[in-house]
């Protein structure tokens, strides 16, 4: 549910880059905006463009993944004779987003809509259902890694930082939602680390909420901490009103 970090955000910010120059951009627009996939002929005569400008183009955005390639034979012939397909291009379903710094809303709704969905079904309680998810997706997400703990933290987007034994998180991928629902938000991020912390096997780490400006409102602490005993899964009224989010 994360956007998969192999492709993203490095690949979506070159994605993006490429839109930069004038002329990709306007063949980027004229051909997600036809009905059907569009030839290089086609798009070069739309613009007025050398047929090998368009094609060079044509082909970077496909390359960066912003379009799809279709080979149609546009004569209605087949069989042999019927000559070789056309090169046409056509939007692609890949979904481009940046960031900065990195931020993950889709996330935090999909799992918002699944407690939603799970609690009606089932009648247990949104929060419950929330917290259970997001624990879940913890796991899977340590589950996929073969790195440790900072490698993963740094992957999605949460700017671990090493503070003695301690690691505090720089960013908070939820910025947003987190200052507008804090104790819903909060507690979801609380459970989505100890889902990673445990399938990660850090026994020696414990998830605790602990907000403070310019920082995540969960922190890392060595599970064996004096006056670190594990904390409720919501944030507390005293919590709540401690709070900063993160601005950076």
């Amino acid at each position: 549910m994360f956007v998969d970090q192999e492709e993203g955000p490095d690949r979506d910010v070159s994605a993006v880059a490429a839109l930069d120059e004038p002329t990709r951009r306007r063949l980027y627009d004229h051909v997600v905006r036809q009905p059907g996939p569009v030839s290089r002929d086609e798009a070069a005569g739309a613009l007025g463009l050398a047929r090998r400008t368009a094609a060079f183009h044509l082909d970077r955005l496909a390359d960066e993944s912003l379009l799809d390639v279709v080979y149609e034979r546009r004569s209605g012939r087949t069989g042999p004779g019927a000559g070789r397909p056309a090169k046409l291009y056509k939007r692609s379903a890949k979904q481009v987003a940046v960031s900065l710094p990195e931020r993950h809303y889709e996330l935090a709704g999909r799992l918002l809509a699944q407690a939603v969905e799970e609690s009606e079904a089932t009648g247990e309680p949104v929060r419950a259902v929330l917290h259970s998810k997001a624990h879940e997706l913890g796991a899977q997400l340590a589950g996929r890694s073969d790195s440790g703990v900072l490698d993963l933290l740094e992957r999605y987007g949460f700017e671990p930082r090493s503070q003695g034994d301690a690691i505090v998180l720089g960013n908070c991928p939820f910025h947003t939602l987190a200052r507008a629902h804090t104790e819903t938000v909060c507690g979801m991020n609380l459970h989505l680390l100890r889902g990673a912390l445990e399938g990660l096997g850090q026994n020696g780490l414990q998830a605790c909420l602990a907000p403070g400006p310019g920082y995540c409102c969960v922190r890392l602490e060595p599970a064996s901490a004096p006056g670190n005993p594990s904390r409720s899964p919501g944030v507390s009224p005293g919590e709540r009103d401690g709070y900063t989010p993160t601005t950076m």
